[in-house]
This record gives C-alpha cells, structure tokens and sequence, in this order.
C-alpha cells in the first residue's frame, strides 16, 4: 500500500476515534456524569456481573496493568463500593464483591447509560439503527482478530444422527449434578430436539455442534418461532471445555445465521441461575424483557426472556 493512501486511512480512523469518543463523552472528567472514570465504571460492570472475581482474573478480563488495577480497586474499597472475602481454598487469593452501595452505584450507572443509547439511537429510524448495528459489528468481529476456531482446539459442525441423544442425556445430567433439576428438564429437552428434528427448514434454522478433540462438547439451536422472530435454544457447554470461549462462539454463529436469514429479532428462554449463560447473552447484545417465576424442573426459579434486535 502507497505510503500516502495508509496515512489517509490512518487519519480516517483517527477522526472516527476522536468523534465516537466525544459524541459518548468519554473525555468528560466523569462518564456518565458521574465521579467515576471509565476504566472504574468497567470495573464496577464487570463486578456487577462476575461477583467473586479474583484481582488477577479482572486484570486479565479488563487487559489492566496490575499495579493501575491495585491502586484502582483501593480507591473503591476506601469509598465503600467493592469488599474484599479471603478464598477459603486458598488464603493468598480475595475475592471482590460490590457493596450494597456499590450495587446501588452500577445501577444509577446502568441506567444512565441505556438512557444515553436509547436517546442515541432515538435519533435513527429503524433503517437507520439497524445499519448501525451491523457496522458495529462489523468493526468488533474485524478488530477482534481471527474467529477463535483458528485459535482454539474446538470446531463447529452441523448436527448428525445421534447428536440429538446426546443433547438430551448431557443436559439432563448437568443440569442435575450443577443444579439440582429434575427429569422434566430433560423431558422438555427432548420435546424441544424432536421437533426440531420432525419440522426443520434447512433455509431458516440450524443446530451447531462444539467437538474437541474428536468428543462432542457443546451445542446450540437456532429455530424459526414466527417469520422475522429466531429463537435461540439449549446452549450448552461441557464443564471440560468451559473458558475456551465456545459458548460465546456458539451465540455468535446463532446470531450471524439470524441475520443471514433475514430475521428481525432473535429471543430465548433462560433461567436467573445460569449467571455464565446470561452473561454471554448481554455481551452479545441480549436485553432482559420479562421474568415470571416458576417450579416447573422442582426448584423455584425465575425464567427470563432475552431479546435481541438484530
């Protein structure tokens, strides 16, 4: 490339940089009008979502220096915002926890920040907020690198005969062992992979498989529930090959296929327990829109639906 068309390009990215910043004030002395810096709002973000997080694990998580994140982290302990609680497996390692007025703290922020996206994207009609979206996208997955199947040992294939047994057996016994659910839960399973199998549209719906290592470690489905509405269904990861990023990979190829097919929205169905799975939904875009209690697998639980307009 000709020295002169890289640096148009670098001053391109330059420019957006400097307007993206200033249009989400950033460079404000506080973000969201608030005391609190960028870097301690994703501190109390990922707090928020990840109690129990070890200094180094946030470090790692926010890519911070350790010695900025101990100085960090001292500031909001003083300020009675996060509470340190020694491991009882291991004396050396705290694990950090928002106080009640840290919790309080995030959820003025929280709020503040939809407020801020909501009147942003108030300013878009749908046309608009939908090309948006996909730009941003598109930036993420561009400046993300390659896709974590050249990286990790796992990769993504259709299902074939026989997969759907394996669906049912390994949710109904992880969600035994890890939950304390009872055979419902695996009778609902099976009623969900027959009828995908009895009705699948190749054109509009998918099941991926994760193996590793020539074993099958994963699963999600994606199915048709109305003409511009996909339903994501039965994410799962083996404990064995949790934090290889596959079930963040998973939704990924879910929501891709959603937008390749047309749909408008994509929603789910899931339950207050699964803090990992719901995790991953909010970072890929999810919204909570409603929960309704229930007893349906023999423990009291909340079901929560999750949208995502795509």
């Amino acid at each position: 490339m000709a020295n002169a068309q890289l640096a148009r390009r670098v001053a391109a990215v330059r420019r957006f940089n400097r307007f993206y910043t200033r249009r989400i004030g950033v460079l404000n002395d506080g973000l969201l009008e608030s005391p609190f810096s960028l870097t301690e709002v994703r501190v109390l973000f990922e707090l928020a979502h990840s109690p129990g997080l070890t200094a180094t694990a946030l470090g790692n998580e926010l890519d911070l220096d350790a010695g900025y994140l101990s100085r960090l982290l001292r500031r909001l302990e003083q300020r009675d915002l996060i509470a340190r609680t020694l491991s009882e497996a291991d004396g050396r390692l705290a694990h950090l926890t928002l106080t009640d007025k840290g919790r309080e703290e995030f959820r003025q922020l929280d709020e503040r920040a939809d407020d801020e996206v909501r009147a942003l994207l108030g300013e878009l009609s749908a046309a608009q907020q939908r090309e948006l979206l996909g730009g941003l996208r598109t930036i993420e997955q561009l400046l993300a690198g390659p896709p974590p199947s050249r990286r990790e040992p796992y990769l993504l294939r259709p299902h074939h005969p026989g997969d759907m047994g394996w669906v049912v057996h390994r949710h109904g016994v992880l969600y035994a062992q890890e939950y304390g659910w009872d055979e419902r839960f695996e009778a609902l399973v099976a009623e969900v992979v027959a009828s995908f199998i009895q009705r699948f549209e190749p054109r509009r719906e998918r099941c991926w498989i994760a193996e590793r290592d020539g074993e099958i470690v994963g699963s999600v489905f994606l199915v048709k529930k109305s003409k511009t509405v996909a339903q994501l269904r039965l994410l799962l990861v083996e404990p064995s090959a949790r934090g290889l990023g596959i079930g963040a990979r998973l939704v990924d190829e879910c929501i891709r296929f959603a937008q390749q097919c047309g749909y408008r929205r994509m929603t789910l169905w899931t339950n207050n327990v699964l803090h990992t799975a719901r995790r991953i939904y909010q970072k890929a875009g999810f919204q909570l829109v409603s929960e309704k209690p229930h007893d349906m697998f023999g423990r009291d639980l909340i079901g929560q639906t999750w949208d995502l307009t795509l």
